[in-house]
């Protein structure tokens, strides 16, 4: 029996209708998989004071995770370290010496950045930081409180990170900063610490401080901790390794150079991916 084309349509419309019904709960589940999925979450540990032969060094430096080291310049092992540290994939950033509010004068090392100097010399000394620590591709502040709030003074540091191709992470030591306004106006990636780990010497500060992280991503992509070798050294290494599964199921360790690309995507500093 031939059927004529209006009886031929009518039965390839049916047959599509009962394919379409037949598929309809998968393609509802897998749009509710997309709608469902979580955005991608970022952590970026960075461990400073390294340069100095600091207790703690080795063992950071074996965590199984993606760090960024803050090398302090002119120091006896500044460039072992930041070899070291490179040649382990780990990033490496000039960790700056700069003036504090409170705070002894030996704390800072040499070539630290201090308010009361010129603009030359505070433009001079930053480029001898980047020199002296190899594959820096950022920098951060060690201590200054008054430095950071200091806007002269910022201006000056930033706009040599710029015209070095470094980005500049806040330490967040002081409430002042006038970094993100700054790091805005000369389009700069806005990178700052959002945890101190070890602000307390001891194993349980350390673990309360990374439940911080696991807490600031609940509300945010990225989370940024910063770190000592020294004093704290090994006992962050410890708590840092114990907690490393538990965070790698909600979240993947960046370099805080790839955070930086990612931030500058976001603040339209640069194009994302087609």
């Amino acid at each position: 029996m031939v059927l004529d084309k209006r009886a031929m349509r009518l039965c390839v419309a049916i047959g599509m209708a009962a394919l379409l019904f037949a598929c309809l709960p998968a393609l509802v589940a897998t749009a509710g998989e997309v709608a469902d999925s979580p955005s991608p979450r970022y952590i970026a540990i960075v461990i400073d004071d390294m340069g100095n032969g600091m207790k703690g060094t080795e063992e950071i430096l074996r965590l199984p995770i993606k760090l960024t080291v803050a090398v302090m310049p002119f120091l006896p092992t500044t460039k072992r370290d930041a070899e070291l540290a490179h040649q382990m994939g780990h990033d490496v950033i000039v960790h700056m010496p700069m003036e504090p509010v409170r705070g002894k004068a030996s704390w800072l090392g040499p070539g630290a950045i201090l308010t009361s100097l010129s603009d030359e010399e505070i433009r001079r000394r930053v480029e001898a930081a980047i020199d002296d620590v190899p594959h820096a591709v950022g920098m951060n502040n060690h201590m200054g409180s008054k430095a950071t709030a200091d806007e002269r003074v910022m201006r000056i540091v930033l706009e040599v990170c710029k015209e070095r191709g470094l980005f500049f992470l806040d330490s967040r030591t002081s409430w002042k900063t006038v970094v993100p306004q700054i790091a805005r106006e000369l389009h700069l990636p806005q990178l700052h610490n959002d945890v101190f780990l070890d602000d307390v010497h001891s194993f349980q500060h350390v673990t309360r401080q990374i439940g911080l992280i696991r807490k600031a991503l609940e509300h945010q992509e990225a989370c940024v901790a910063i770190g000592h070798v020294g004093p704290p050294g090994q006992i962050t290494a410890g708590a840092l390794k114990k907690a490393i599964p538990a965070l790698q199921a909600e979240a993947q360790f960046v370099r805080l150079s790839e955070l930086a690309s990612i931030v500058e995507v976001h603040q339209g500093l640069k194009p994302g991916m087609p």
